[in-house]
């Protein structure tokens, strides 16, 4: 049997996955690190369907609690995302979106429980209009603070935040673990005190992971170790100004809540005539 030359094209490669679907990119590119990700010259990323090893990703729970099955998915199913670590938070359900759709498809099945009655109803949502409202984010980055500095804000990258996201679990963890009965007082003051210390560092974190520019009257501040000094150091009327800055893009640009609709006779029975569901996008559940 001849042996197959290295450069040799797979003969199969025409019935591996395909393209499903383009996306453009909420940030339109920015706050990505160089070589970071390759954008097409008009500006669409193809998404392609997982495979089966992407969906086994998706069932390993330490890979999912590190964050290591969501990078390894969006690489494989969004080729040109090259370090998702790397994601900016408001690309990051676009896309989880995205390939969600190339995989199952737009619709998507969810329960939800009808308030006061705690009835349960099964309903089939359109993933694409998830896709319109995540193109219609908005990000602004600078935050004045008085005549003489402005302060620039990025949205927190995929790494950041899976960090933020085991650090705020393990001082959960601790905070539970303190209200054990079996601990002295002196005990549960000292996890108690640690716990408040380490949410103050996060959120101090969070804050400074935040801020890539501080610009005043004498010049540009870009090293992060300055401005943590500064945050650290700030009157608390600025730190106050850029954490509502913060609250406020987040609140505006995350999935808005469906509205639904109950019927007469539900509403007899003491349910509301419409009501907010969340939408969540967990990795655990979505494509579960």
């Amino acid at each position: 049997m001849a042996q197959p030359t290295i450069n040799q094209t797979n003969p199969l490669t025409k019935f591996m996955r395909q393209p499903k679907i383009y996306i453009t990119l909420p940030s339109g590119g920015n706050y990505w690190p160089k070589n970071s990700i390759a954008i097409p010259e008009n500006g669409q990323l193809p998404v392609y369907s997982m495979t089966a090893k992407d969906e086994i990703l998706f069932k390993t729970p330490d890979a999912l609690m590190n964050g290591q099955a969501v990078v390894d998915v969006i690489q494989s199913c969004i080729p040109n995302v090259k370090n998702a670590w790397n994601t900016p938070s408001i690309d990051l359900d676009m896309f989880l979106i995205a390939i969600r759709i190339a995989t199952y498809g737009e619709k998507m099945e969810m329960t939800y429980t009808i308030p006061v009655i705690k009835e349960d109803v099964d309903y089939e949502v359109s993933l694409h209009q998830f896709i319109d409202q995540a193109n219609s984010i908005q990000w602004v980055e600078q935050v004045p603070i008085d005549d003489d500095m402005i302060i620039f804000v990025k949205p927190l990258n995929y790494k950041h935040m899976t960090t933020i996201s085991q650090r705020g679990f393990e001082t959960s963890k601790i905070m539970q673990i303190s209200s054990n009965d079996s601990l002295t007082d002196e005990q549960k003051n000292t996890m108690i005190r640690d716990s408040f210390r380490s949410l103050t560092d996060l959120t101090t974190d969070i804050m400074v992971s935040s801020i890539f520019k501080i610009k005043t009257a004498e010049g540009d501040v870009t090293e992060t170790r300055f401005i943590k000094e500064f945050i650290e150091n700030a009157d608390r009327i600025v730190v106050d100004t850029i954490q509502k800055h913060l609250t406020d893009l987040k609140t505006r640009n995350e999935v808005k809540p469906l509205t639904m609709s109950t019927t007469p006779e539900q509403q007899e029975a003491g349910a509301p005539a419409s009501f907010e569901v969340p939408i969540n996008f967990d990795q655990a559940t979505f494509f579960g």
